[in-house]
């Protein structure tokens, strides 16, 4: 009897070992409860280092105990990486989000191990991209990508219609949309949808103008704006078509556009955002205007800074940012009244936005240099090559891009004011200007739109998949997946999107550079998070729902 008793015993032993070691097998390398400190509750203790991230635990449910981060510089970060080299294997990373909608601005990071120098590694991001050239190009995209210094390609995704160029690029439920101007004779300005291989669908036309120069997705709904482009402008030949534009459109599906009102002595607007809460646009030719959206029909007409026109609309830090074709400053707006925030260097006009590196960058004419907003001061990070005109900016995939005047070419910024050339995208010949000139992130992949060749490119720079809706605010379960030869991004326990299959063996995502929780190459997180993990693996559909199970 007491032979048997001591064999059960044993064997409770042998199993609860075999248990614990197929729990370390399977379970995260690292798990970060966020509940009240950075402590990694894993057996591997991989702890993070806390710079002003807050913790709070004011309840008993789970939701109640997260870390709050303030988009301002706060969070986490784990220097000892010896345990999370994952190489070309398989791995994934889950986690509880509740991003702030707060003003628009950009969420930022949420877990990043990626080495920018070398491109190498992994990022996890909620994008929402603001003031790229004319338009808000996405808002709380969700983007998981991976590289090892791969070589970015692009390829030619058509050209909508007779277009002569696409002003704006935004993604909305699930689609991207590109706003056109045409100069051909009678031509008037479109919207069209991106259906895959270089094909463009037409949604109609908002108005009776030669362009639709902005779009902006805001409250669920896909916003167009329109204008009279002056094609001169571009050393192009000028459109027969006199109409005005100055109209703003809301989509109601298939070709048909209600208007929303007309923004009074404009002719063609400059830009749409979405600022706490409300819709904003300007005016793109004198006189300088400013209308913040009301109601359908009612147009707020608002102060403008000493005259000035503010064209490309961001959101940063609480506040409104726009870009000049008036001296070439910048100024700040806080819901009541604008901020000088001075001239950069001999510009005469501001061009577009991008939060990079938690913070403000904006590009210039004609330097064709690139400035960032750094504790109250602007610093040089550098020129693209001998451009004198730096266009729409988009972070894709963990790195800085830019399009330029004359060339129309795209440069990925490397560092040191370095900026490397992907591509010259488009060669029209015998023409003065040619515009790389807004962008967008769709279906993991870079898109821009050029001058007058009218054609959309698509870059890829490593693997990358997106989630082309706006995560919903509130607490969402998110999870980003490496399988084999794809990624996947799964939200609230469902898989949502996938990337297109590669190479697995050329993506060794070893590197030496900390991880970070609530940062990243973009910007930093504003929001809270909880229950953080890590898994050597790829984790299986079942349990990712289960992960995601309230």
């Amino acid at each position: 009897m007491l032979t048997l008793r001591l064999l059960l015993i044993f064997a409770s032993l042998v199993a609860s070992a075999a248990a614990i070691r197929a729990d370390e097998e399977l379970g995260p390398v690292a798990r970060w409860p966020l509940a009240t400190d950075a402590l990694d509750s894993s057996a591997n203790h991989i702890d993070a280092i806390n710079h002003g991230v807050e913790f709070k635990a004011d309840g008993t449910d789970a939701a109640d105990r997260a870390a709050t981060f303030s988009g301002r510089g706060a969070r986490l970060e784990v220097t000892d990486v010896s345990k999370l080299q994952f190489g070309d294997k398989d791995f994934s990373v889950a986690l509880w989000v509740n991003a702030n909608s707060g003003t628009g601005g950009d969420p930022g990071d949420l877990v990043a191990m990626y080495d920018e120098q070398s491109r190498t590694g992994f990022n996890l991001s909620l994008r929402t991209s603001t003031g790229v050239t004319n338009s808000t190009a996405n808002v709380r995209q969700l983007q998981f990508g991976i590289d090892n210094g791969s070589e970015p390609k692009w390829t030619d995704e058509g050209r909508p219609g007779s277009a002569i160029l696409a002003f704006a690029l935004t993604v909305h439920d699930g689609n991207l949309y590109a706003g056109v101007g045409d100069n051909a004779p009678g031509a008037v300005g479109r919207v069209y949808r991106f259906d895959g291989a270089g094909k463009w669908i037409d949604c109609g036309a908002p108005d009776q103008s030669n362009a639709v120069m902005s779009l902006c997705a805001h409250d669920g709904q896909l916003y167009a704006a329109s204008g009279r482009y002056r094609f001169a402008g571009s050393s192009l030949t000028e459109s027969d078509n006199a109409r005005l534009g100055g109209g703003v459109f809301r989509y109601d599906g298939g070709t048909k556009w209600t208007e929303v009102g007309r923004l009074p002595g404009v002719e063609a607007v400059g830009g749409m955002v979405t600022y706490n809460g409300k819709l904003y646009a300007s005016s793109l030719y004198k006189p300088a205007g400013f209308f913040r959206y009301e109601s359908p029909g009612v147009w707020t007409a608002l102060p403008v800074p000493d005259g000035k026109r503010v064209v490309s609309l961001a959101v940063f830090d609480d506040h409104l940012w726009a870009g000049s074709y008036d001296e070439g400053r910048v100024f700040r707006y806080n819901g009541d009244q604008w901020e000088d925030l001075g001239l950069l260097d001999e510009n005469t006009q501001t061009y577009s936005f991008a939060v990079y590196q938690g913070r403000l960058c904006v590009g210039t004419w004609p330097s064709g240099r690139v400035y960032r907003w750094n504790e109250g001061r602007w610093e040089d990070l550098g020129r693209l090559g001998e451009e004198l005109e730096v266009m729409g900016m988009l972070v894709h995939n963990g790195k800085l891009y830019g399009g330029s005047l004359p060339l129309g070419a795209v440069y990925r910024h490397d560092g040191n004011g370095a900026w490397t050339k992907t591509a010259q995208l488009d060669v029209t010949p015998d023409v003065r200007y040619r515009r790389a000139w807004t962008m967008a992130q769709f279906d993991g992949r870079l898109f821009c739109s050029t001058l007058p060749s009218g054609r959309i490119h698509a870059l890829e720079a490593g693997p990358c998949v997106t989630y082309d809706h706006e995560l919903p605010a509130g607490w969402q379960h998110v999870a980003a997946v490496k399988r084999g030869n794809i990624l996947q991004l799964h939200v609230n326990g469902g898989r949502v999107a996938e990337s297109r299959p590669f190479a697995p063996a050329k993506f060794n995502l070893d590197n030496a550079t900390m991880l970070q929780i609530g940062a990243g190459p973009g910007g930093y997180f504003r929001g809270d998070l909880r229950d953080v993990r890590l898994y050597p693996r790829a984790l299986s559909d079942k349990e990712i729902t289960d992960l995601a199970s309230p």
